[in-house]
């Protein structure tokens, strides 16, 4: 029976229309182009898609940018795989704000004639007939494409050239098929059937989002001292914190984080190494927040006043650094929340209020915030909250325990935030399901800590990283952390200062942000018995270091590792391949226990050679990807360790001796003779 097409050829009201030219398979698009992808300033961008068309015309592709100002760009696109219809092409964003961009997928008559020409013509097959097509197809160019006066002369030249019958036919073909004419009718081609896309968001950040060396510290512990008259000790303020910033500069840190600084809770309030019982003079988790002297919009006495803490965060950015501050949203059981808005909290059937659990551990001195019980009034007091330490000069918050709120919560908040803030960074602490942690990066966190801390082997990090390498990096970027407060696994416990060394170095070269806890330098590495972290944990209790003792001239000098944590971000500062995420590439070794892994950006070009075994010299071969390094296949250069400032010649197999009785890390500059 006959089939009746309706008017317009309308669709089911489900289908989306496949177009002329059917573009599919649009990368990256995160959860379909429902959620932003994300980038820095200069941060390639490489988009791909299949395009393809009926028959045997030849087809092409676009990449179609629209920037912050509604300017347009288009960026050619490339087929990589002939047969199988992927194209890709790299962009990037020279400002912040948010873009959008959409694949075009095209007829292109100039590529369909100067196929079937050469070949036609050559044989000797409509010769007239094609080269009459080539130059009208060139008049169409001066025409319709905005060329400018030089080019249209061009175009019109070759097309009188076409049809020149005093020239023979290889005469006539050559001016339609000349490089010049080749390359202008492919940057300003003529474009028939154009087919577009869904367009996507494109949310480009500052390049701290994806970029920089952290260093964390406990306020309270930074001139902290023991009184011997009063056998008490004396906590430390910002004022005394500010003497330790030109240190932390000095090792070339980009971003100070301070754990929390608020008031800290009487009851239930937790003794050394998390014991339930503290005494009268112990300072208690600042996780615990909130008491009598305010909660998440208060400074713990202690420390100083406000302008105590402004003053800090002025002397941060005279020295180049950025500030950042935990933002912790639960609350002590002393909170002016817990009396103000009990709402806020879970009551359990006993009528007292649900404390936080991570079994086995217990935080008898934490009430969770419930925020299905009055979400309105819980996210407007966070917005408030968050609003003041902004208006303080706050622009990056370390999120602590963010899996345990709600999702939408933080998309709103971050979203609100970058309204009127768009430089603010969100970091989030969560270690915990991966679904949990790509969902945060969609939403909005630009960084996320990860498993680092227990990936050791090699295998293990070249798996993981390149993981974080590939889809996901457009949407969560990853920072190392070797230790944290609450971490110390057990590699770093006994893997001794080569342990340490190494980690720091890997944490530094393989993905752009990485971070260290106070006290890395000084190989803090006892555990406390049945817990992967620190004895006498510093989040229960004062510090003193003590860093005048390892300055020089003092009864510890060259025991500290600052000189190499200062080298490590003296190498990231000084090499470009060094600041971006995509750009590794892995090579082989004939050492399973060695990682040898490339960054290349521009004309810079960075090897790492890595001994993940910290008890052991290791000797080896390692097997370099030349074309990856930029190089031909037999290409050598020279080798420049910029750890031990040690110079080889290196070529595609290397011998390489790394360990205990070395450096356990090779970083090489690649210089070209």
């Amino acid at each position: 029976m006959p089939v009746t097409v309706s008017a317009g050829h309308q669709l089911r009201s489900t289908a989306r229309p496949i177009g002329r030219i059917p573009v599919q398979d649009v990368h990256p698009a995160v959860d379909g182009g429902a959620l932003p992808t994300t980038s820095v300033v200069g941060e390639e961008l490489q988009i791909s898609a299949t395009v393809f068309r009926e028959g045997h015309d030849a087809v092409n592709a676009t990449v179609v940018v629209t920037d912050p100002d509604d300017v347009v760009h288009h960026t050619p696109m490339t087929l990589i795989n002939p047969g199988l219809d992927l194209w890709t092409a790299q962009v990037s964003a020279d400002h912040t704000g948010t873009w959008a961009y959409r694949v075009e997928g095209w007829s292109d008559p100039y590529g369909t004639w100067l196929h079937d020409a050469v070949i036609k013509i050559g044989a000797g097959v409509d010769v007239e007939l094609m080269l009459e097509e080539g130059a009208r197809l060139l008049d169409r160019a001066v025409q319709e494409v905005d060329q400018d006066r030089s080019s249209k002369a061009a175009l019109g030249q070759a097309a009188a050239r076409l049809r020149d019958a005093t020239l023979n036919s290889e005469q006539r073909l050559s001016a339609g098929t000349a490089h010049d004419i080749e390359a202008l009718m492919r940057t300003s081609p003529l474009r028939d059937y154009v087919s577009a896309s869904p367009t996507y968001t494109w949310l480009v950040e500052r390049k701290r989002a994806l970029t920089g060396a952290w260093y964390e510290i406990f306020p309270r512990s930074e001139g902290a001292h023991f009184d011997d008259r009063s056998g008490q000790w004396v906590s430390g303020t910002f004022r005394t914190a500010m003497q330790r910033l030109p240190a932390i500069a000095d090792m070339g840190f980009d971003v100070v984080y301070l754990t929390p600084v608020h008031p800290i809770g009487e009851t239930n309030r937790k003794g050394p190494n998390n014991s339930l019982e503290a005494g009268p003079h112990d300072p208690g988790s600042p996780y615990a927040i909130g008491g009598a002297d305010g909660g998440h919009d208060a400074i713990h006495p202690d420390l100083g006043t406000w302008a105590d803490f402004d003053a800090f965060v002025a002397r941060a950015q005279e020295l180049g650094l950025e500030v950042a501050l935990d933002l912790a949203l639960q609350c002590s059981p002393d909170h002016p929340w817990v009396t103000e808005h009990p709402e806020w909290f879970t009551t359990r059937a006993d009528g007292t209020i649900a404390y936080a659990e991570n079994p086995p551990k217990k935080y008898q001195d934490i009430y969770p915030v419930n925020f299905d019980n009055d979400p309105a009034g819980i996210y407007a007091e966070v917005r408030r909250v968050v609003q003041v330490w902004i208006d303080h000069g706050i622009q990056i918050f370390r999120v602590d325990n963010p899996h345990t709120k709600p999702v939408e919560f933080w998309q709103w908040l971050i979203a609100d935030v970058s309204t009127d803030y768009p430089d603010v960074i969100w970091l989030a602490e969560a270690f915990t399901r991966p679904a949990m942690m790509h969902t945060l990066g969609k939403v909005g966190f630009q960084q996320s800590y990860t498993y680092f801390a227990w990936r050791s082997s090699a295998t293990e990090l070249q798996e993981y990283v390149e993981e974080l390498a590939g889809a996901s990096s457009v949407y969560m970027r990853p920072s190392f952390w070797p230790t944290t407060h609450d971490i110390l696994t057990p590699y770093m416990q006994y893997g001794g200062p080569t342990a340490w060394k190494l980690r720091a170095a890997l944490a530094a070269t393989l993905v752009p942000t990485y971070g260290i806890y106070a006290g890395y330098e000084l190989v803090e590495h006892v555990a406390r018995p049945g817990a992967e972290e620190q004895l006498d944990n510093e989040k229960y209790q004062y510090r003193d270091r003590r860093w005048q003792d390892y300055a020089p001239g003092g009864p510890k000098e060259g025991q500290s590792l600052a000189p190499f944590l200062k080298r490590l971000n003296s190498i990231r500062r000084d090499h470009p391949s060094l600041s971006w995420l995509r750009n590794i590439t892995f090579h082989t070794v004939d050492d399973p226990e060695l990682l040898v892994f490339s960054k290349r950006h521009g004309d810079d070009t960075i090897i790492v050679v890595a001994n993940c075994d910290p008890h052991t010299t290791r000797a080896s071969t390692i097997h370099l990807d030349l074309a990856a390094l930029g190089l031909g296949p037999a290409g050598t250069f020279v080798a420049h360790d910029l750890v031990s400032d040690s110079t080889w010649h290196w070529g595609e197999h290397n011998y390489v001796r790394l360990g205990v009785d070395s450096e356990p890390v090779h970083i090489v500059h690649v210089r070209r003779f």
